[in-house]
């Protein structure tokens, strides 16, 4: 048994707003190109030109209290050891329970098999100029360009979401989308660990998470502002 409690917090005064995190996740992944695991709320208010822009980068939030997770009727959504909320495709049924269940929006569905359109595309962009996926897939020897086999590849029929790169976490590394970031604006690590990076940022900033009044208690947090 762990004693470690992962968290992530965001310095949102240190974000640059440059998506560098979303295309990380995508690339460590291997998601699909319509499913966001790492995303980001844009929001523009005012009138010009009193205006205020946010960018507000999102993730699966591991909540604590996690609806997804109790709502699972095949216990394919759980929360680990570590307090990561986790995904068991080979339990999925594919019933979507959880994905109705999540607040945030951050469960997606395979409705067909991943990257299928990219394996059926054979009409280059440019004749004679550009590969077809097939003939990238055949050169590279890989079901898709930026395929990571350290990373799971998912299926038709099953849900999938941010896992905190786990298989990243269980060599003792940060998720990718931590390394990535050229701002430094994510910060991770054992929040039962008061001298961790996680643990000193709460403690010296005033943290908030995203729809509070759902209960949920979110182990992803956002410190100062863009």
């Amino acid at each position: 048994m762990t004693n470690k409690r992962y968290g992530m917090v965001i310095d949102l005064h240190r974000c640059v707003g440059c998506a560098a995190c979303d295309i990380a996740c995508k690339s460590e992944n291997n998601v699909p190109h319509d499913h966001h695991w790492s995303n980001h709320i844009v929001e523009t208010t005012g009138t010009f030109p009193n205006t205020r822009y946010r960018y507000i980068p999102t993730l699966c939030n591991h909540c604590e209290n996690a609806p997804c997770v109790t709502n699972c009727p095949t216990t394919a959504m759980y929360k680990s050891d570590e307090g990561l909320t986790l995904h068991d495709t080979d339990k999925c049924i594919g019933c979507r329970l959880c994905q109705l269940a999540c607040p945030y929006g951050v469960i997606y569905f395979n409705e067909s098999a991943p990257f299928a359109q990219f394996n059926e595309d054979e009409q280059p962009a440019i004749a004679d100029g550009t590969a077809t996926g097939p003939e990238v897939i055949a050169k590279t020897g890989t079901p898709i360009p930026d395929y990571n086999p350290a990373s799971r590849l998912g299926q038709k029929g099953v849900v999938e979401k941010c896992n905190f790169c786990s298989h990243r976490l269980e060599e003792d590394k940060l998720p990718w989308c931590v390394e990535s970031c050229p701002a430094d604006a994510r910060i991770f690590g054992d929040l039962n660990d008061p001298a961790s990076p996680p643990s000193q940022a709460l403690a010296n900033h005033a943290p908030r998470v995203l729809q509070k009044e759902k209960g949920t208690k979110p182990r992803v947090f956002y410190i100062r502002d863009f």
